[in-house]
C-alpha cells in the first residue's frame, strides 16, 4: 500500500530515522507527498528546512491539479463539521484516495480520520 505524508508526518519521519528505516526495509518507501504539504512543512530558508529537505528528496512529490483540488473540496464539505478540516488534508486524503487507496501517515489523525470515511478507497491514517 501506498504510503502520504501530511506535514506531520514528514515532521514525525525527519525526527526519527528508525521509523524511516523501518518502512523502507519493509518495501513502502518511497512515500507520496502533495506539493501543498510543503506549505505547511517548510520556512522556505533553506538552513532550517535543511533534514525536511533532506527527506523529501526521497519522496515522490506530486502537484496538485483542479481534479485533486475539486475532489478535496468534496471531501471538505462532506464533512461538514462545526471546524471545517482544512485544505491541506483534504489534498492529503483526497490523493491517498487517488492512488486506489493509502496509509496517511501524520501526526494529527482527527481531521484525517473524518475526511478518510468519505473516501471511495480504503484510506488509512497512521500516527507512527
Amino acid at each position: 500500500m501506498t504510503l502520504v505524508l501530511d506535514s506531520g508526518g514528514l515532521t514525525m519521519l525527519v525526527s526519527n530515522r528508525a521509523r524511516l528505516e523501518e518502512l523502507r526495509r519493509r518495501g513502502e518507501w518511497p512515500a507520496v507527498v502533495p506539493a501543498v504539504v510543503l506549505t505547511e512543512a517548510l520556512t522556505g530558508d533553506h538552513r532550517r528546512d535543511f533534514h525536511e529537505n533532506r527527506l523529501l528528496r526521497t519522496c515522490d512529490i506530486q502537484p496538485v491539479g483542479e481534479g485533486l483540488a475539486r475532489r478535496a473540496a468534496a471531501l471538505r464539505t462532506a464533512v461538514a463539521a462545526a471546524r471545517s478540516p482544512s485544505a491541506v488534508d483534504a489534498v492529503v486524503v483526497a490523493l491517498a484516495d487517488d492512488v486506489g487507496g493509502a496509509t496517511v501517515l501524520t501526526g494529527d489523525p482527527r481531521d484525517l480520520k473524518a475526511l478518510a470515511r468519505h473516501t471511495t478507497n480504503e484510506v488509512r491514517i497512521g500516527t507512527g
